[in-house]
């Protein structure tokens, strides 16, 4: 059994409750983080977030995988991709599975 998936509007309505400020404007600053974030990694910019975690841009060399349904050997090229190291503070409460919000 899966664990029902958390949505842009869940946290939305979280914050729009937490902050006393209208479904608009935390839609809106949501919206403003997140572009500030791909903005940031676009340009090849670490983000740290004290007490969340560390995004990263990484290069991935170029490498031979394989079809899975062949066998047959496919060339993947060198890209960049993002990666996430949580924070101890993160990790610990995950691995105590504590459901507070904010």
């Amino acid at each position: 059994m899966t664990e029902p998936n958390t949505t842009k509007a869940d946290l939305i309505n979280t914050l729009e409750q937490r902050l006393s400020v209208s479904k608009r404007e935390t839609q809106d600053i949501l919206d403003a983080l997140f572009e500030l974030i791909k903005i940031q990694l676009g340009q090849g910019h670490a983000i740290k977030l004290p007490g969340f975690g560390n995004f990263s841009v990484r290069q991935k060399r170029e490498r031979v995988g394989r079809n899975p349904k062949t066998g047959a050997a496919v060339p993947i090229t060198a890209r960049k991709v993002v990666s996430f190291k949580p924070s101890s503070i993160l990790r610990e409460r995950v691995d105590a599975g504590k459901k507070s919000y904010l």
